[in-house]
């Protein structure tokens, strides 16, 4: 029981915590890489071919080793179009934080588990039954983080902590929204936005292949490597400079390595783990513990800003995610309950019936008809 409780429960976690963690690391170390002049196109295209390099001999002893489900050309199409979501996430993803910051990227990820139910309301996976508190939770909930999510990204505000690591208040001369809108972060907003829109795509998607095709590891590498060819294609069409395509022996060798090998081997080998032991939205409920992460990182070693806004804000999605948590906890809560008070009830019914049969079988008994 015990080892149960720690692999369906415990594990998952802790690692999915560490995996944040890790995650909201490597966003720091783009943004610092970024600010050396690295390309977006650039970056996500190695960061990719690099996961698949460190792939391809792990997933080829990983295969004739074990048995594992065959591969087949409706699985792979699937995949490829798995890779096609992720790949256009993650580019739209890190060019929203080269124009903003990793703690407003890790601010507007809380969308994602309000998006995660939307889209599973869409495609009729959710129940919705407006008079019960639990949708009305989940329904108010989505809609707070996606003010929240708003408020983030159009609204700034007055500084709380500057870029030399001291606590002080800066009050603008006029704090009306319009004049604390900055066009970089407004712009970098909405890139995020699209980003955590196809995540919520690519999450729930997984749950179909790995109904098909239960090998995390598998599909991990074929993801990367057509996310690989889908980001080459893109890079070599939006990154018009050549020598851009040049990485030198500094930071942004580092980050791409990294990345490669911590986010999208280590990290999406987690993420499909996860969602495949779990389901998607319980992987969701941890993004808004980077936040938190994102801040710590971006005023220690980036000398970010943090501004009033971006604590509203993420407090508001932060309410709102766990509006939806809730709902979503409890109507899982009342939906086991009927489900063992079903199973319970026709046991209650048999017993008169038992005990009217014996009844006649001993009056038959008696009467001497038997």
């Amino acid at each position: 029981m015990n080892r149960r409780y720690c692999y369906k429960d415990l594990l998952p976690f802790v690692v999915l915590i560490a995996n944040e963690c890790n995650n909201t690391g490597l966003f720091t170390l783009f943004k610092a890489a970024s600010l050396e002049g690295m390309s977006n196109f650039v970056f996500v295209t190695y960061a990719y071919t690099v996961a698949t390099v460190v792939l391809l001999p792990i997933t080829f002893f990983y295969r004739r080793s074990r048995a594992v489900p065959p591969l087949s050309f409706s699985i792979l199409s699937k995949i490829a179009l798995l890779g096609l979501i992720g790949c256009s996430s993650q580019i739209l993803g890190y060019a929203g934080i080269s124009y903003s910051s990793p703690t407003l990227s890790s601010a507007i990820s809380n969308l994602t588990p309000a998006f995660t139910f939307m889209l599973a309301v869409i495609c009729r996976m959710e129940k919705i039954a407006v008079k019960k508190r639990t949708t009305q939770g989940k329904i108010l909930g989505s809609i707070v983080s996606i003010s929240g999510a708003f408020i983030v990204t159009f609204y700034k505000g007055p500084s709380i902590i500057i870029a030399d690591n001291s606590i002080s208040i800066h009050l603008p001369q006029s704090n009306g929204i319009l004049t604390s809108v900055d066009i970089n972060w407004a712009i970098g907003g909405l890139l995020l936005t699209g980003c955590n829109i196809l995540l919520t795509i690519w999450f729930v998607f997984q749950v179909e292949i790995l109904k098909e095709f239960p090998d995390e590891l598998t599909m991990v590498f074929f993801y990367n490597l057509c996310a690989a060819f889908v980001a080459a294609v893109v890079g070599l069409l939006g990154e018009k400079n050549t020598s851009a395509w040049k990485i030198r022996l500094d930071i942004s060798l580092i980050s791409i390595v990294c990345t490669g090998i911590f986010n999208k081997f280590l990290s999406s080998a987690i993420y499909a783990w996860g969602i495949h032991l779990k389901g998607p939205v319980y992987v969701a409920m941890f993004k808004p513990l980077s936040i938190v992460i994102a801040v710590v990182m971006g005023v220690m070693f980036l000398g970010d800003t943090l501004y009033i806004g971006s604590v509203i804000g993420a407090t508001i999605i932060s309410i709102g995610f766990y509006t939806v948590m809730w709902g979503k906890a409890t109507e899982e809560k009342e939906e086991e309950e009927d489900d063992v008070g079903s199973q319970e009830s026709p046991t209650t019914e048999n017993v008169p019936l038992l005990q009217s049969s014996k009844t006649v079988n001993f009056t038959k008994n008696i009467d001497g008809s038997v």
